[in-house]
This record gives structure tokens, sequence and C-alpha cells, in this order.
């Protein structure tokens, strides 16, 4: 049998620190911000053609497929920006050692968590 084949990874098996997950969220909430941006200015562009657009727009946010996404954009606006700055605290050598970085990682996830459930208490509200 020969040793040096390629193995599949089981990616289960992988524990990733919580800095990490954290950076990870960062990069992923900017990519939803990102492809959330082209549908807030599809449906800006939409209730500024006229009247009629601006009720279509009205009708369609009233929805809840619509009210989720909504959420789901703000919620990664919000985490984004609470991760933004524990990297930007982190540049001015603020939270660089492990543990002080393990302390900002839950900072940051439970900031996030506070401010994410009450985006959604305005949003469904």
């Amino acid at each position: 049998m020969n040793s040096k084949r390629p193995v599949n990874l089981d990616l289960g098996k992988f524990h990733f620190p919580l800095p990490a997950i954290t950076s990870i969220l960062h990069r992923v909430s900017g990519i939803i911000i990102f492809v959330g941006v082209a549908f807030m200015l599809y449906g800006l562009q939409l209730s500024l053609s006229g009247e009629e657009g601006f009720s279509q727009v009205s009708e369609l946010l009233n929805g809840f497929l619509a009210k989720l996404i909504i959420w789901g954009i703000l919620s990664a606006l919000l985490y984004h920006l609470v991760a933004g700055i524990k990297h930007l605290l982190m540049d001015m050598g603020i939270g660089e050692e492990l543990e002080s970085g393990r302390a900002a990682a839950k900072i940051t996830i439970a900031v996030s968590v506070v401010l994410i459930v009450l985006a959604g208490v305005w949003v469904w509200a």
C-alpha cells in the first residue's frame, strides 16, 4: 500500500480556538454585507423609480422572508462592526496577548449577540 497517497481530511476533527472563529466570522460577515448591499441598492432603486415601485418595495418589506434577509444583513453588519473595533484596538497594541485575545473574542461574541437580538426585536416589531 502506498503511504504517500493524499488523505481526505475529516474537517470535523479540527477545533479552532475562539479568536480564530471570530476572525473567520468577521470575514464571512464582510462577504454577507457585500452581497446584501446589492439587494438593498436594488430595493432603493426600485423605490425611487416612482409611486408604484415604492409600493412594491413597501409591500415586499412587510413579508417574512424580506424581514429575515434584512435581519441577516443587519446581523452581519453589527458583527462586522464589533469585530472591526476589536481589530482596530489590536492594531493599537491592545489585546495582542494570548489571554487578552481570548477575552476580546468572548467580548466580541457577547456584544454582537446582544446587538443582533436588539436588531431582531427592531426588525420584527
